[in-house]
Formats: structure tokens, C-alpha cells, sequence
């Protein structure tokens, strides 16, 4: 099975998701392939649905590098404790949480193993499947100091949305 197979066994509901699903996977857009497949990678991750992840993974092997599928992981699972954490402390009403040290062991993200704006990239994607409005701005933030363009920056975000859709139609047909 491939990103395509998965396409293809979408419910008749889920036309749009199909129509989104095929116009990602005809074209990278504005981004480098290993950032489409990070990205992508990344967000199937994040979803945690276990057919999304496995085909996702498989395809993306043949783009990306060890390095870069290793670095997609690693912005799923630190992104995953970050997303949770400032989440928090940027939600609760007292202002104090979010002086206080994280003490998240987290090393990783300052040397992922690939191009800054990639694992950036990647971050920001799965920040906002994880809906961390904080992250999503500290990443869209450093990805512009990067020289990284709002189309690009948009276009991440575009296949988080429309991975996390495809995962949301699997699971609903795994519930009927």
C-alpha cells in the first residue's frame, strides 16, 4: 500500500480529503523534497494512526535521508512533550507557569542531524496538529529569521492539515 492506496480506500465522505491527498502528493510546492517528506513523516507521526504512519514512512524512505527520517521522529516525539508543556503554561491564567523553567530534557532540537529550517519545518507542522499556539509562533518565527517564506511556511502547515484530515477519515472507518 502506498500514500495513493490510502487515497484510494477514503470514504465517499471524505471526497475533499482525497482531492487535498492528491493534489499534496502531485506536487511539493514551494518545498525541497526532504522538506515535503519530513513534513509529511512528521505529521503521520503525529497522528499516531498506525496505517497513515506505515505507508507515510514508507514512501517518504525513498526521499529522505537515515538522518532526515530520524530528525522527523525526533520533531514528533520532542514536539509531542514541548506542544503539551507550553501549551500549559500559555493556557493557565496565572502568568507565573510560564516563567518557571521547563527542565524538558531536549538537547535534540539543537542538533537534529539535518538543516535547521528542515527540522523548523517539521516542528512547526506538528505543532499545529497538536494545536500549540505558542510553539506554532516561536517556529513561524525562527523559520522567517531563516529566510524561509510564508509560502513555504504555509505550505507545511497545508500537508499538517490535510495528514492529520486523512488519519481522522481512517479512524472513523475503523469505528462503523
Amino acid at each position: 500500500m502506498s500514500l495513493q492506496n490510502i487515497q484510494q480506500t477514503l470514504p465517499d465522505y471524505a471526497k475533499y480529503i482525497k482531492l487535498n491527498l492528491s493534489s499534496l502528493l502531485n506536487s511539493a510546492g514551494p518545498l525541497t523534497k526532504q522538506q515535503f517528506w519530513g513534513v509529511a513523516l512528521a505529521s503521520a507521526i503525529t497522528t499516531k494512526n498506525q496505517n497513515l504512519i506505515k505507508e507515510t514512512l514508507a514512501e517518504a524512505k525513498t526521499h529522505l535521508s537515515t538522518e532526515a527520517v530520524s530528525a522527523a521522529k525526533i520533531a514528533a516525539v520532542i514536539m509531542g512533550m514541548n506542544n503539551i508543556y507550553y501549551r500549559f503554561t500559555h493556557s493557565v491564567s496565572d502568568p507565573d507557569f510560564a516563567k518557571m523553567p521547563a527542565n524538558l530534557r531536549m538537547t535534540l532540537i539543537g542538533n537534529p542531524g539535518i538543516d535547521k529550517k528542515d527540522f523548523e519545518l517539521f516542528s512547526l507542522a506538528v505543532s499545529a496538529i497538536n494545536g500549540c499556539t505558542f510553539c506554532m509562533d516561536a517556529h513561524q518565527k525562527s523559520l522567517i529569521k531563516l529566510e524561509v517564506s510564508k509560502e513555504q511556511i504555509q505550505f507545511a502547515s497545508r500537508i499538517a492539515a490535510i495528514m492529520h484530515s486523512v488519519s481522522v477519515a481512517l479512524f472513523s472507518e475503523l469505528q462503523s
